[in-house]
């Protein structure tokens, strides 16, 4: 058995890495089952006995788990009912029993957030599953004789009979998305269970399948209004019992409509001031305190802010430990802070994550309902407009008018079903192309990594490019980007994360709305705006979207200008053999000389600073983490 211990010990119910392997009789648990099941918990229910692994009432059948049920107060009087005996008060012991009654089916029976791995002796048979949206990670790899799992990545490293080799195509993809998209890992041979799968090991025989998919056939709506309560009730009744806490619970509010509905939601149902964090910087342009403010003193809240002028040298080597793979999207920074502020009060934070994605906050949906008409531009035009719009967005400053020409050229150029894939990436295939050295550049030549984005794009069920894009975001950056980034950044600081909107029947609810009432003439999120109009102050609802950036290319040029040359153009980078020095150099260079190129020099710093952090941890130490590449 494998396992790891964390330097920081504030898990919520995190899964210890766990070996079953096929015993004389064929198949079974190691025989140090029992302790291979051990984990480390921060209690939020049941804190009194809700240790785990937990057991069936013959111990034939056990778990553990990582996340929260919500709705296990039922769910325990309906197994009570049906003559089970639970030993303890919490939602842990319900999925023993559930699996009794419904086998593999259970999943179909839990509202919340988890990723769990069940044993049933007498079968021989592992069962593993991670909830329909992905706020719980669940990695596993197997050689079929023998199947490990954990929450963390690191934790299945400490296997000495684990080859660390990178995989060079999740390398490739992560150049694109800024994160690695499930089901691969960074590592060669681990895989991450994709949201909404179950997977079972049984005979040393794995199958993985799907048992949750968002239908987005969008239904007929007659009266706005209605829907607009509806969506009210919805979210109130996902914020309630996300309220459900043995510890001080609080709220994220920075200052959008998502995470400000939330607060507001809270308020309404709560007999105390709730408690809410908000991050600032001392640059205005990345600075919504004054947002969060409007909402902080419309509910009275028991506010608090932090302004992050901490030393970004400390703070990335510490992002890259809690990291388990490579991840460029900067907004960790900001996520890690408040976190680690919230848990100062609070061991419980609610969010409003989600809401973009149920109901179209991003303006980049808005582009794809505006240019759906745009006819496929014939080669070699389009490969010249691709290029000229490249150079325009490069040389032009972030979120300016030009910037935005020129991605709007490349989206034109591109084929109709790669539009979105190009639009949301960060490198470019002939960006990469020019870092990469020549033997990655070759390994990779047909592997383009856009056709994860256009496969999904093309499965949706929806009926517009608005419905396929947010089907795309849900099953790709959703649970790939934002929840990997708000899991890790509050469990890295014992805290606990609860997202409303990420609630199924909410999801459900509206994905079956039809488009325009999500995106219409480049307005975006119109229902849920009108419908929380009554909640928020209205000069809030007037406010464009921002996000929570962070002033990167300034960063780069000016605290993290000295780390970026010495990691990316040492003798430790180069030896690698995975860029071209020269290229990255002149990367740098112009990035210095006014081009903006933060993210790109960002997702290579990133994976620089994991390479280094995951060879041996605690060292930066090399050659333990290996990318092999066809010899010359």
């Amino acid at each position: 058995m494998a396992s790891t211990s964390h330097p920081d010990p504030g898990l919520v119910r995190r899964m210890c890495d766990v070996l079953v392997h096929r015993g004389p009789d064929g198949a079974g648990f190691h025989s140090d089952e029992h302790a291979a099941l051990g984990m480390r918990r921060l209690a939020i229910i049941d804190v009194a006995t809700g240790d785990q692994p937990v057991y069936n009432e013959d111990n034939r059948i056990v778990a553990v788990f990582n996340g929260e049920i919500y709705n296990f107060p039922e769910l325990r009087e309906t197994l009570i009912s049906k003559g089970h005996r639970l030993r303890t008060a919490g939602d842990s012991e319900c999925l023993v029993h559930l699996y009794e009654e419904f086998g593999v089916d259970l999943v179909h029976h839990l509202r919340g957030m988890f990723a769990f791995a069940i044993w049933d002796r007498d079968r021989r048979r592992l069962v593993l599953a991670r909830d329909r949206v992905g706020k719980k990670p669940l990695y596993w790899r197997s050689d079929h004789a023998s199947i490990r799992f954990a929450s963390e990545l690191k934790s299945l490293t400490q296997d000495p009979g684990m080859d660390r080799e990178i995989d060079p195509v999740a390398l490739h993809h992560y150049l694109t998305y800024l994160y690695v998209p499930a089901p691969r890992s960074i590592y060669q041979g681990v895989h991450k269970l994709p949201p909404g799968h179950v997977l079972v090991w049984e005979g040393g025989e794995i199958t993985v399948d799907r048992y949750w998919r968002l239908d987005r056939s969008p239904r007929p709506v007659t009266d706005q209004r209605a829907e607009e309560e509806r969506l009210r009730e919805l979210l109130l009744e996902a914020t309630r019992i996300r309220m459900v806490s043995e510890r001080p619970l609080g709220a994220f509010l920075s200052g959008g409509v998502d995470s400000s509905a939330v607060v507001a939601a809270m308020a309404m149902q709560s007999s105390e001031p709730v408690k809410t964090f908000s991050i600032g910087f001392e640059d205005s342009r990345y600075d919504e305190r004054h947002k969060a403010r409007m909402v902080a003193d419309r509910y009275s809240t028991d506010h608090h802010e932090l302004v992050v002028t901490s030393n970004l040298l400390d703070t990335l080597p510490r992002l890259a430990w809690h990291f388990d793979e490579p991840f460029a999207d900067s907004s960790a920074i900001p996520s890690f802070y408040v976190a680690q502020l919230s848990r100062q009060h609070v061991t419980v934070a609610l969010n409003g994550d989600g809401g973009d994605e149920c109901f179209g906050g991003y303006q980049r949906y808005a582009l794809m309902d505006q240019t759906r008409r745009i006819p496929r531009i014939p080669q070699p035009f389009a490969a010249v407009l691709a290029r000229t719009g490249t150079l325009v967005s490069e040389r032009s400053a972030p979120k300016s008018l030009s910037q935005r020409l020129g991605r709007l050229m490349g989206f034109a150029a591109a084929h109709p079903s790669q539009r979105y894939a190009r639009l949301i990436s960060y490198c470019t295939p002939e960006q990469k192309s020019e870092i990469y050295s020549d033997r990655l550049r070759d390994l990779l030549a047909e592997v383009d990594s856009y056709r994860l984005l256009e496969e999904v794009f093309q499965a949706s069920p929806a009926e517009t490019d608005v419905g396929r894009v947010l089907d795309v975001d849900t099953l790709t950056y959703l649970p790939g980007d934002l929840l990997a980034k708000i899991d890790i950044t509050t469990m890295a600081n014992s805290l606990e994360a609860r997202s409303p909107f990420l609630d199924h029947h909410l999801m459900e609810w509206a994905a079956a709305l039809p488009s325009a009432l999500h995106v219409r003439h480049g307005q975006t999120k119109l229902l849920l705006k009108q419908a929380v109009a009554p909640w928020l102050p209205q000069q809030l609802l007037r406010y464009p979207k921002q996000g929570f950036g962070v002033p990167l290319a300034t960063w780069l040029r000016g605290e993290l200008r000295e780390l970026a040359y010495d990691l990316l153009t040492d003798d430790t980078a180069r030896d690698r053999g995975l860029f071209r020095p020269a290229a990255v150099r002149r990367l740098l260079q112009r990035h210095m000389d006014g081009v903006d190129h933060s993210v790109r020099l960002w997702a290579l710093l990133q994976f620089e600073l994991w390479h280094r952090t995951h060879a041996t941890p605690g060292t930066w130490s090399r050659d333990e983490v290996r990318c092999p590449l066809p010899q010359p």
